[in-house]
């Protein structure tokens, strides 16, 4: 598992005339990029009301996805082009759970990093791609990629290797996160216990209760219609 490359905004590009500017268009970089609490030095955010901030601080997104979308869409998906600031190999990041913590590098500017969120593609987003419903067309997919947050600033460069430093307790994966179906998992996530972003909490308590059955049910022929 390794960073194949390291990726910040190149430059300001149009976006859609709801968000004007974008950071969007990310760029591999030489040498060895310093990080810290808000991410990867170079880089930032035009939308900061929804993008950015410690909790998705770093963008990253797998060579193994990239490649999926390449054969679906018929052309390439060069390093950047989602927007993502780490492109990986050899890493499940659908399969990634959510608090789980990397080490990235093996020198004392080594990084560490805490999956904390799928990302959520937005009408940018499908501007940059130039394809109709691409917002819907990411979600169906599964393949999101994910946000993290940086634990213990550093350096990331190209070639390190990314190592699972620890695992939660529960099964809640950023694909399964992504997907906000599956309550019963939700329910263990949120009785791990686990560090969860506000907006994952919230999402997470709303599929839980969708399981929960209602006392008024409680006894009633599957078959029946309640009345």
């Amino acid at each position: 598992m390794r960073v194949l490359t390291v990726n910040v905004v190149k430059e300001l590009i149009p976006g859609p005339k709801e968000s004007g500017w974008t950071a969007i268009d990310k760029r591999p970089q030489a040498g060895r990029v310093p990080v810290g609490e808000l991410g990867l030095r170079g880089d930032r955010q035009c939308d900061t009301a929804n993008h950015g901030g410690p909790d998705q601080a770093v963008y990253a997104y797998a060579e193994e996805d990239a490649l999926w979308w390449s054969e679906q869409l018929g052309r390439e998906i060069p390093t950047g082009l989602f927007g993502e600031n780490l492109r990986t190999a050899g890493v499940d990041l659908t399969g990634a759970l959510i608090g789980e913590v990397w080490r990235i590098g093996d020198g004392d500017d080594a990084v560490e990093l805490m999956v904390r969120a799928p990302r959520i593609p937005c009408i940018t987003f499908q501007y940059r791609m130039g394809i109709a419903r691409w917002v819907k067309r990411f979600h169906e997919a599964g393949r999101p990629g994910v946000y993290c947050k940086v634990l213990k600033p550093g350096a990331i460069g190209a070639g390190d290797p990314i190592t699972v430093v620890s695992r939660p307790d529960h099964e809640v994966t950023a694909g399964v996160m992504f997907a906000a179906q599956d309550g019963p998992k939700m329910q263990t996530m949120l009785d791990s216990g686990v560090d969860l972003m506000n907006e994952l909490r919230e999402t997470a308590r709303r599929v839980a209760g969708r399981t929960q059955v209602s006392p008024s049910a409680e006894g009633q022929d599957p078959g029946s219609s309640g009345r």
